[in-house]
């Protein structure tokens, strides 16, 4: 982030695990304090389209796996998909 944005933004701008961590029981939720930010529909987007967002919906399709919602198949197409996208952007850094 460059320093123009840095100023405009929060420090935690964008900061999977600050804007959207895992809870004790293994889901993700938004904390309290981010529910006032003025920025947190910009910040979770933001956070979400990093290589860690691609985990978080690699989470969530294991998840969909083990409730029954989607098969084998399915989860094997569409995590292969996701890990081809985390491995182009920590090559291309983003």
């Amino acid at each position: 982030m460059n320093s123009r944005l840095k100023n405009k933004y929060p420090s935690c701008f964008g900061i999977l695990d600050s804007v959207f961590p895992t809870g004790s029981d293994g889901s993700r939720n938004t904390p309290g304090a981010c529910l006032a930010c003025l920025h947190k529909t910009e910040c979770l987007r933001s956070a979400m389209e990093g290589s860690g967002g691609l985990k978080v919906r690699e989470e969530l399709i294991d998840r969909a796996y083990e409730s029954g919602m989607i098969g084998f198949l399915e989860r094997w197409s569409k995590k292969k998909d996701l890990r081809r996208k985390i491995s182009e952007k920590v090559k291309t850094g983003h």
